[in-house]
């Protein structure tokens, strides 16, 4: 399944029982129309307050089911928070998550002296003029595979979990109206990552630090190197790419002649790819 939902009221994706997340509501509401027991896998496990459009989701089902009436009986349900945008049978070793080759997240600022009342909910509102240029100059050192835990959240379950990331595109887009726009794709990416990033760019936007210095706080693998997260309500996560989807073939692994960068620390440069997950 392909769904989107504006994280607004949830505590992230994964399921809580002590709190309300997307998981936890689409799971009760699969389970009452299927009427029995299922385990959701997503692909991309978006934080509290994030939202997204291309999120997708798969689980196990008992026997055939009519998936335009799984469809419809969901969206009656979940609306209008959750959407359910497409259903289809899966082969039966699909998996969500693991199977994806890349997520693109959207990072939205709205970039005008007065805040808008309908985008509150969806832009990180930054009063001040901020400089494009510049902006797109600190996406440079971003793209390629490094070690991104200068702008990642330890986590407590796994505090020694590998902080490289593959990025395959970075950019800055202006899409008018005061609002630019933050894209990257990744083969994934750890907690809190888009939002650090955009919250160590916004201030050389504002002329508060140089664009040159975000090879240095990439290098310097220290969280505290970096500069706080932007708020969850600007980040989408637009999409999720797998092997043979439409768009797939031209995407920015695809091209050629770009070649990746990687700066890990303490491997050999031909088995960084192997070692880390995707």
């Amino acid at each position: 399944m392909t769904i989107a939902y504006d994280g607004t009221g949830f505590s992230g994706f994964s399921e809580n029982r002590d709190v309300r997340t997307v998981g936890g509501e689409l799971s009760r509401a699969v389970e009452t129309v299927l009427r029995h027991p299922v385990r959701l896998i997503v692909a991309g496990r978006t934080d509290a307050g994030v939202h997204a459009w291309g999120n997708v989701v798969h689980f196990d089902t008992e026997g055939d089911v009519d998936l335009v009436g799984l469809q419809r009986h969901l969206n009656s349900m979940l609306a209008p928070a959750i959407a359910i945008r497409s259903t289809e049978a899966a082969a039966p070793d699909f998996n969500a998550r693991h199977d994806a080759v890349a997520r693109r997240y959207r990072y939205t600022v709205l970039n005008r002296p007065v805040h808008d009342p309908f985008l509150a909910t969806t832009t990180w509102h930054v009063p001040q003029p901020l400089d494009l240029a510049v902006l797109r100059l600190a996406c440079d050192p971003v793209i390629g595979e490094h070690d991104f835990s200068s702008f990642c959240r330890v986590q407590r379950r796994i505090p020694d979990a590998s902080m490289v990331r593959l990025v395959y595109d970075a950019r800055w887009v202006d899409v008018g109206d005061g609002l630019l726009r933050f894209d990257i794709d990744a083969s994934s990416f750890c907690q809190q990552m888009v939002r650090a990033l955009v919250g160590t760019m916004v201030p050389m936007g504002l002329g508060k630090q140089r664009a040159g210095e975000m090879a240095g706080i990439l290098r310097a693998r220290d969280r505290s190197a970096a500069n706080r997260v932007a708020p969850a309500r600007g980040l989408c996560l637009w999409e999720v790419l797998y092997p043979g989807a439409e768009g797939y073939r031209s995407h920015w692994r695809d091209r050629p002649g770009r070649p990746v960068q990687r700066t890990i620390a303490g491997l050999p440069e031909g088995q960084a790819g192997d070692r880390y997950p995707r």
